[in-house]
């Protein structure tokens, strides 16, 4: 098979222009082409009136050597890699340790689906419900105003990624395709096929629910073990006969200890209290950046506009997205974080007295509103005190104050952007209806964040506004406050993936610093489930453990 890239054709061609495309490219005969199938398509929308799709197809001729030769310095046509994946290793069958894998989201899932497939039997700890448990509970703080600490868009099973726009992108790097060993499980799970090859795709929440369930039967089906409600509240940890430290299993919340010298940490980026229990057994970590911010809302049709011209509503490009970055004058960076088009902004906090926002779509994405975190940079040095959990002291601090400005009683506060903009509180809505249950209350925001923050985001709206016209309309709203973008902390390791100071424990995910989004948690959930698995093969290690590098977060 030979790949062939930056194919491109009007939006509106029929099917059989694709064939023809590829035809006169490759300058071939009809019957010297066997067959092709679409590895990617995006759209290049610089010209809004003559929008064109552009194609990355995989095609099989008869004559492969004989093409290659003919166009060999041509940079878009070369052989089609191997995407397939491979596994380390086998588990014996007399094998009787198991490793163990706290937390259940993405990163979660792939380790131990990936553990399962390869016969290590992994136990999943997950502090959270089943899925669909999980979902009543969510739904109780929307509409009812209960908040349950333990079930919630952070916990519970599918992670935080179950309850978000459900993006299958990512920045990282993939040298082996491990993003399409993802993808390839969530189309076998029942995602729609479409994911393998549109340039960002996405799956949204009522799917993903259905997905994660699948995932679930098969790992049990491999002899995995999944228990919800199972809070990890201690880990043992032992000196080896070389004097150095090793991880010997964890103790749960009901008192029970389980035994394994392997333990992969998918916590999520909103396990404080194991972060702070970590911390006092001497773990290794260490505060990392993060952003701060507010939820945006325009109304869709604005985007989509603005974005696609005439091409508007076209259902092949469907709703509209945008990707936005501003370098403020006071040096802070603003830019758009997980931009959910056609979606709502929804209740995300999994603490008493906290209010926290965040993004979620379905797969339709036709909710008559776009939103987006409009977040700032910070840094260590930002921080109100000092260590590796001084991040999540300021988390709290600002979650504490939005739970105060919404009222006390999980709304969360909200202002006008034209409001916001002349330094006034806002006292009734404009055009907009913002989405957010269990309700929004007006206020100002200004006290909502440092005043770094709040002085570059001002600078920033008018201009995104140049570049999407509306963006810094009057009646868009603001809602307070985006908190959760990363985690706080990096649990840091080493090119074993394992930590620095606690032999057999594998930090992983998001949670641990390494992942930012379901595509980049899933590929380092694969990552650390090899890294276990070679290890307790007694296989030389391979690969690295170093930062994944940003994703798309939630």
């Amino acid at each position: 098979m030979l790949r062939l890239t930056e194919l491109k054709l009007p939006l509106d061609h029929p099917p059989e222009a694709l064939r023809a495309a590829i035809l006169k490219r490759l300058e071939l005969a009809d019957d010297a082409l066997v067959g092709f199938s679409i590895f990617k398509r995006s759209y290049d929308a610089r010209k809004k009136h003559a929008l064109l799709l552009v194609y990355a197809v995989d095609v099989e001729v008869k004559n492969e050597a004989a093409l290659l030769k003919k166009f060999r310095n041509d940079n878009h046509l070369a052989p089609t890699p191997d995407m397939a994946y491979q596994f380390v290793g086998r588990a014996p069958e007399n094998l009787t340790a198991r490793p163990i894998v706290v937390g259940f989201g993405p990163c979660g899932i792939f380790a131990a689906l990936v553990l399962a497939q390869m016969g290590f039997r992994p136990i999943v700890l997950e502090r959270g419900k089943a899925v669909r448990e999980r979902t009543q509970d969510t739904w109780g703080l929307w509409r009812k105003k209960v908040l349950n600490p333990e079930s919630n868009v952070q916990f519970g099973e599918g992670g935080a990624g179950t309850f978000s726009d459900g993006k299958l992108y990512s920045q990282i790097k993939d040298p082996r395709y491990l993003g399409r060993k993802v993808l390839t499980e969530f189309v076998k799970a029942g995602a729609p096929e479409e994911i393998l090859y549109v340039s960002k795709p996405h799956i949204g929440t009522f799917r993903l629910v259905g997905m994660v369930e699948t995932m679930r039967h098969e790992i049990e089906e491999l002899g995995g073990e999944i228990r919800f409600q199972q809070r990890v509240t201690d880990v043992l940890i032992e000196e080896g006969r070389d004097g150095n430290k090793r991880i010997g299993g964890v103790t749960l919340a009901s008192g029970e200890t389980l035994r394994s010298h392997h333990v992969i940490l998918a916590l999520g980026h909103s396990a404080r209290d194991t972060f702070e229990m970590l911390h006092t057994r001497g773990v290794h970590m260490e505060a990392k950046p993060f952003s701060i911010g507010f939820r945006i809302e325009h109304p869709q049709s604005l985007i989509d506009c603005a974005r696609l011209g005439p091409n508007a509503g076209n259902p092949l490009l469907g709703a509209a997205d945008y990707k936005l970055v501003h370098h403020a004058k006071n040096g802070r960076a603003v830019y758009s974080f997980c931009m959910c088009p056609g979606g709502t902004v929804v209740a995300a906090t999994s603490e008493p007295g906290r209010v926290v926002t965040n993004g979620m779509s379905q797969y339709s994405r036709n909710e008559r509103n776009a939103n987006a975190g409009i977040v700032v940079g910070i840094t260590p040095e930002d921080f109100p005190g000092k260590g590796p959990l001084a991040g999540i002291e300021l988390q709290r601090k600002l979650e504490a104050r939005a739970f105060e400005l919404g009222g006390g009683n999980y709304e969360a506060p909200g202002q006008l952007v034209g409001d916001f903009l002349e330094g006034k509180s806002s006292t009734q809505l404009g055009s907009v209806e913002p989405s957010y249950k269990p309700g929004v209350h007006l206020t100002d925001l200004a006290s909502a964040l440092p005043d770094y923050a709040v002085e570059a985001i001002r600078e920033a709206l008018p201009a995104f506004d140049q570049q999407i016209k509306g963006f810094a309309m009057k009646d868009a709203v603001l809602t307070g406050v985006e908190t959760r973008t990363s985690s706080p902390v990096r649990i840091t390791r080493g090119d074993d993936f394992q930590s620095l100071n606690v032999k057999g424990l594998y930090p992983a995910g998001e949670g641990a610093g390494y992942a930012g989004g379901i595509l980049s948690a899933g590929v380092d959930g694969i990552k650390v489930a090899e890294a276990a698995a070679r290890d307790m093969l007694g296989l030389e290690s391979a690969g690295s453990g170093a930062q994944s590098g940003p994703g798309c977060g939630y």
